[in-house]
């Protein structure tokens, strides 16, 4: 599976500008990919004010998701805010060419911004099948918790879309590889940069790392779109070889 991953700047609360911005960023794209990675609220930045920049599931960016999508023959992958039901979720989409979509609701809110005084927590593990790949959409904070992300499922990639901050960076990095290899997976992590309006500054460092915890290309601070193909044959010939996950212990969430 061939991935591209966008690592730009974000507009804050502007979904309009970053709708744009996105669009010329997936068009000047030239292979052929397989599925597109955006980061964390890529329509707004990380805000507290969902009100202001909240769609619908039919609203205008998840339109252009989907035009894009059938376009360029891939899938396009991303968090955005939400509204439905009277409530907000951060909500990661996952549109694929033939219009269909699925998504996660981001389970662990960030308590330390508040977002769990805005938004409502989802409460469901998310996998997705696409092109023989199983895929696990996650969002930010969950990276934190390694029991919600436990490969119970056989799935083969993780993705964590995020607005990870330049001062925790470092938790950043050796987390997606722990999530690798204790999953025995590949993980995408995909993370703008830029600074937000709360002044907070991003540094990047979207990466893509194998089922060994090797990271597949240098991580960066620049802005830029990342492309790697992730060997399916190679992980399931390590994972028969190891049989790691076979040895795990068995118990269940509440």
């Amino acid at each position: 599976m061939k991935i591209a991953i966008i690592q730009t700047q974000l507009f804050w609360e502007n979904p309009s500008e970053n709708r744009k911005h996105f669009e010329q960023k997936i068009n000047s794209i030239s292979e052929n990919i397989d599925l597109i990675v955006l980061t964390e609220m890529f329509t707004s930045g990380f805000t507290m004010n969902p009100e202001i920049v909240a769609e619908t599931m039919s609203g205008e960016s998840i339109q252009l998701l989907e035009s894009l999508a059938k376009a360029k023959n891939c899938a396009i992958t991303g968090s955005l805010v939400i509204a439905e039901n009277n409530n907000f979720y951060n909500r990661m989409i996952f549109v694929s060419p033939d219009r269909n979509i699925e998504f996660y609701d981001k389970k662990h809110l960030f308590t330390l911004a508040g977002e769990n005084k805005v938004y409502t927590a989802g409460n469901q593990k998310k996998i997705v099948e696409f092109r023989d790949f199983k895929i696990c959409l996650q969002i930010c904070y969950d990276l934190r918790f390694p029991v919600f992300a436990r490969n119970i499922e056989d799935y083969d990639l993780i993705i964590y879309v995020a607005n990870w901050p330049k001062p925790r960076i470092n938790a950043w990095d050796i987390l997606l590889k722990a999530r690798a290899v204790e999953n025995m997976c590949f993980v995408i992590g995909a993370n703008r940069i830029g600074v937000d309006e709360n002044k907070n500054e991003y540094t990047g460092h979207s990466q893509a790392i194998d089922f060994l915890g090797n990271v597949l290309f240098k991580p960066e601070a620049n802005e830029g779109v990342f492309i790697t193909t992730l060997d399916k044959n190679a992980m399931n010939e390590t994972r028969q070889k190891l049989g790691f996950l076979n040895d795990g212990d068995i118990f269940t969430m509440q």
